[in-house]
């Protein structure tokens, strides 16, 4: 029997609100976009595209947590990105109607905009368990997102799009500042291969850097009129920039 390892972007909110976000565009589009506004159904692809762009960035970020904070930071920039193009996507959606979007100070965008998400608990059978919490999520916004008139159903997916943009900014800013304290898989596979090359290079002798006394370890120059050449780099660099020749 194959395990299958459940990824832990299943007790994100941001994914949540991001298939949330996906099922109200598929929704939307279903429904107001026929041959008459959306003759070629590009508008239909396009947004349905950045929605799913949103919720497949972040999964996929979130999957390469653990061996590259880089690559997740930068797919989840790609999943704002998306959002992001969405969200106007809305915006140009209401002014062709002749509609100016609700402003912030309106009483129905604050009250859409304070409804919160319920905290993700799976125990077991996650992927059933999780599929419910998102109908259940999508459904405290239902009333406006099913509404018969498009400019509500807009507005309603327009709050909750730059909802999930402001989340998605805030997880890449916990990410960053983790990166800053911890580094990465990337960045700690890096320090081992030097930890490792410090070592051998000691075994074998090599001389200690002419500038801070450190073992030095035996580089190859990779480009210029020296390319090929070896030599001796301080093992502190790029802190200590001493070489010698071989």
């Amino acid at each position: 029997m194959i395990t299958f390892t459940t990824p832990s972007y299943y007790w994100l909110n941001s994914w949540v609100m991001s298939n949330i976000v996906q099922l109200a565009t598929q929704s939307f589009c279903k429904r107001f976009l026929n041959r008459t506004n959306d003759p070629c159904g590009r508008q239909y692809d396009q947004m349905t595209q950045s929605a799913r762009s949103g919720q497949a960035n972040i999964a996929e970020g979130n999957s390469r947590h653990s061996t590259s904070r880089e690559t997740e930071l930068k797919l989840l920039d790609v999943a704002r990105a998306s959002i992001s193009e969405l969200a106007g996507d809305y915006i140009n959606w209401l002014l062709a109607q002749g509609i100016v979007p609700w402003s912030i100070h309106d009483s129905l965008y604050q009250h859409i905009d304070r409804i919160d998400l319920d905290k993700a608990d799976y125990t077991d059978n996650v992927i059933h368990n999780s599929s419910l919490h998102i109908i259940r999520q999508k459904e405290k916004f239902d009333e406006w997102i099913n509404s018969d008139d498009p400019n509500i159903a807009a507005n309603c997916i327009l709050i909750l799009c730059m909802r999930l943009h402001s989340m998605l900014i805030r997880q890449m800013e916990r990410l960053m500042e983790d990166f800053r304290q911890e580094g990465g898989f990337t960045e700690a596979m890096t320090a081992e291969r030097l930890a490792a090359r410090t070592q051998q290079s000691q075994q074998k002798g090599a001389p200690s850097c002419p500038q801070c006394g450190k073992p030095m370890i035996k580089r190859m120059c990779k480009k210029g009129i020296h390319a090929g050449r070896e030599f001796w780099s301080c093992s502190g660099y790029p802190q200590c920039q001493g070489t010698r020749d071989v």
